[in-house]
């Protein structure tokens, strides 16, 4: 057989994320790095956001968000900061994605928009959803590759 040209298939439709943190995990770091890592991973929106009692479980459940952001940016070798996603806290009550830096580009790129991620978190672990809509962009499906 003749070499076949790989068949673009359109890739369109949501991507979808999720991530579980055990909050004492981010306890642990807090204590071992302090300010360190809490500038590092989160934004001055999400310490404020989440100070307070059960601020561990708040700043957990929001690792987890970026993390499953993450995952709906399949970033490669592209670094994402952690400061370049944001959790943020929207009027109703809920939380909603903010992007910057790599974080926004990877999403620019992707054409990926309409972030939406859903939040949870108890005594000992937090949990993270997160759904992006994806629309248009166009892909080569690798395994159509006829060998001779």
């Amino acid at each position: 057989m003749g070499d076949t040209a790989p068949t673009p298939m359109l890739d369109i439709g949501p991507r979808i994320g999720c991530d579980v943190v055990n909050v004492v995990d981010v306890t642990r770091s807090i204590e071992l790095f302090g300010r360190r890592y809490l500038d590092r991973t989160f934004t001055p929106h999400e310490l404020q956001t989440c100070a307070g009692p059960a601020r561990d479980q708040r700043l957990a459940a929001r690792f987890a968000a970026k993390e499953a952001v993450v995952k709906v940016l399949r970033p490669g070798d592209v670094p994402v900061p952690w400061n370049s996603i944001e959790i943020t806290r929207a009027e109703w009550g809920g939380c909603g994605v903010t992007l910057s830096g790599n974080a926004a580009e990877l999403a620019r790129a992707q054409d990926l928009h309409d972030f939406q991620v859903s939040i949870s978190h108890e005594a000992d672990v937090a949990i993270a959803m997160v759904i992006a809509t994806r629309s248009g962009a166009r892909i080569e499906k690798k395994d159509d590759i006829a060998d001779d």
